[in-house]
């Protein structure tokens, strides 16, 4: 890569120049870094198998490989961050008003963290920004494949919410407004959004729990957070228990977040029952 320099040091040089009201050298910095690294990816890495962290088969995978502080966002043989390095530079281009620009370096950024949701989330507002609506709402959904954070969550929930108020689909918009809420998370787009659609058509509050399941069944969306996720981060926080206490509270707190204190619980039984009969098995051999 760039022998002379950490490129993290080099983030922080371009993000210090744009903060400085320096944009175009923040730009430049961060284009011949791109550039750089791509080099680098190319010459060094033969297949992309040996870059991509995300060829991890399972969500659960790929949280053991940050458990074990190998960070997904530091390539193999690389050893840089470049996720952040294209999200830099498309926050630099969207100030620029290149957007066609950002979409692309977002696109790699995407590529290089495809479990970063906030990433897919930024890419999503830019396809909108776009015109692109079918992008928009493909790279929104994946979300809730995805999301182990419930602020994705909420985000994904209010960008389905605003394309049902554009396009007039008003008992659809109120029931992503109403799951979103659920989640119990203060968001200010959330906040926004309720405060400006109270007493109309829109409003959460015109549908019942019962009303909202049925909106978002025949819409297709999912109607809370990813019990998938919270398992895989309930899993890790079991198997580092003993290890690492702090790690697996704050992995719990995670999953608790996404689905609730109660189904954290049926979760956690799920997992010791399922680990007791392993145990049986192996005894039984």
């Amino acid at each position: 890569m760039n022998e002379r320099t950490n490129m993290t040091d080099e983030l922080d040089a371009a993000e210090g120049l744009f903060a400085g009201g320096q944009g175009e050298l923040a730009c430049e910095l961060l284009e011949r870094l791109a550039a750089d690294a791509e080099e680098y990816v190319d010459r060094n890495c033969p297949t992309t198998d040996e870059v991509q962290w995300f060829s991890f088969p399972t969500v659960f995978e790929r949280l053991c490989y940050r458990r074990v502080e190998k960070d997904p966002r530091e390539l193999r043989d690389v050893g840089e961050p470049l996720d952040r390095l294209y999200a830099d530079l498309a926050f630099v281009l969207v100030s620029e008003g290149d957007y066609a620009a950002a979409t692309e370096a977002l696109r790699q950024a995407v590529r290089w963290n495809p479990m970063g949701c906030g990433y897919r989330l930024d890419l999503a507002e830019l396809y909108r920004t776009n015109g692109d609506i079918d992008e928009y709402l493909g790279l929104t959904f994946s979300v809730f494949e995805r999301a182990s954070d419930v602020r994705h969550l909420v985000r994904a929930f209010c960008n389905f919410a605003r394309h049902f108020m554009d396009t007039g689909a008003d008992s659809a918009a109120a029931a992503c407004l109403r799951s979103a809420r659920r989640l119990d998370w203060s968001d200010n787009v959330l906040d926004d959004l309720v405060d400006r659609v109270k007493g109309t058509p829109c409003d959460p509050d015109a549908l019942t729990d019962e009303q909202t399941s049925q909106v978002m069944a025949e819409n297709g969306l999912p109607e809370g957070a990813n019990a998938e996720v919270a398992l895989c981060l309930l899993m890790c926080a079991t198997d580092v228990a003993s290890k690492d206490r702090s790690l697996a509270t704050n992995l719990t707190v995670r999953a608790r977040d996404l689905v609730g204190t109660p189904a954290v619980k049926a979760l956690l039984e799920l997992i010791r029952s399922t680990d007791a009969e392993g145990e049986g098995s192996h005894a039984d051999a």
